[in-house]
């Protein structure tokens, strides 16, 4: 963690929360041998969530909802997600999502 903790509205909180829980249910779902590391940032204006895997591929069904559902969440909140397979491998979540100032 990273930056000064603030409280967050409870839409922020409650996506920032499913977005680590359902990252690191892909991991453990959709990677072997996998170390998962989590970082939160609180900036001034935005609140920062990664979730790294260092995990291989497994060979899977098909894909489900997780993906998609984090992103609707971050989009509901005005934020950007982006995921995707790391070039040193493994695999990134990442999503930033503003906070409205009073």
């Amino acid at each position: 963690m990273t930056g000064e903790p603030v409280e967050l509205p409870s839409a922020v909180d409650h996506a920032v929360y499913r977005i680590v829980q359902e990252a690191l249910t892909n991991t453990r779902k959709h990677a072997v041998s996998a170390r998962t590391s989590v970082r939160l940032a609180y900036e001034p204006a935005a609140v920062e969530v990664e979730v790294l895997d260092d995990g291989l591929p497994k060979e899977v069904g098909a894909p489900g909802f997780g993906l998609v559902g984090m992103a609707e969440r971050v989009a509901l909140c005005g934020g950007r997600l982006s995921t995707g397979r790391r070039p040193e491998g493994g695999f990134r979540v990442h999503a930033r999502i503003p906070l409205e100032r009073p």
